[in-house]
């Protein structure tokens, strides 16, 4: 996806000069978002755990479009990083206006598919719960002591209706927790930070374009718009969201599953 995509005529969703995070941005979603506020403007600290060569290569393409950005490599897991990836954040931008918290933990592809049921709760509890709530607090209080700023949280469009089997069990009692903290953060920290969530439906990332055509049918059949949604249809609506044309916009999970029943 090129940066010089999209033509911009007016002000709508503009970033000039904003500050912003993009934590698991080195493929997928991450990458689309980071991708998407670039070309809006802002500045950004694009994070992964270990795709070094990755998330430089996406720096570098901001950098070559005219953006600033740089990266940071942390492992989520790990409670100190937390601290790490926002020093690393402070110490490039001076202030963070925007934090996207898409980090997750990839279940359903490569070797951790093959992983027992307790192996994969942890790691989803340590990265897309516990980190979640750990930066999202920490940046929140920054934020409000700052008078200001944006924090948008990814969910999932199946985890208050539910879906059988493991990963469905799983992804529910995590994704279910960050729309849960979302609503509440938001309260805490209105009226000077604004706190949102993306709950997205079947976006064709890594699983999508690999998944059994039993699968691909399954998400015909269920998406009345009847196909895939891209990174880059959750990127633009990031985009909105984090934007000052959102700024009625608090304590929200906001669907992007082409219809699909909730």
């Amino acid at each position: 996806m090129a940066l010089e995509r999209q033509s911009e005529t007016d002000g709508f969703g503009r970033l000039e000069g904003i500050g912003a995070v993009v934590t698991g941005a080195s493929t997928g979603l991450g990458r689309a978002i980071a991708l998407e506020l670039a070309r809006a403007g802002a500045r950004l600290v694009v994070h992964c755990r270990q795709s070094r060569e990755e998330v430089q290569e996406l720096v570098e393409l901001i950098r070559r479009a005219g953006g600033r950005a740089d990266a940071c490599l942390a492992d989520l897991s790990d409670p100190g990083a937390v601290a790490t990836l926002l020093a690393r954040s402070e110490e490039f931008l001076g202030r963070v206006d925007v934090w996207v918290n898409n980090a997750g933990v990839d279940l359903l592809t490569g070797s951790a598919a093959n992983r027992s049921f307790a192996e994969k709760l942890e790691q989803l509890w340590s990265v897309d719960v516990r980190a979640t709530i750990q930066l999202s607090r920490l940046v929140g209080q920054q934020m409000r002591e700052a008078g200001g700023g944006v924090i948008l949280n990814i969910g999932w469009d199946q985890a208050e209706r539910g879906m059988a089997g493991d990963s469905g069990e799983l992804f529910a009692a995590a994704k279910g927790a960050v729309m849960s903290f979302t609503r509440s953060l938001a309260l805490s920290l209105a009226p000077t930070v604004r706190v949102n969530c993306i709950a997205a439906g079947w976006i064709r990332t890594a699983w999508g374009e690999s998944a059994s055509e039993e699968w691909q049918q399954r998400v015909l059949r269920e998406t009345p718009l009847q196909r895939w949604g891209e990174p880059e249809d959750i990127a633009r609506l990031a985009r909105f969201l984090v934007s000052s044309e959102a700024d009625y916009l608090t304590g929200q999970v906001i669907y992007a599953n082409g219809g699909a029943e909730r």
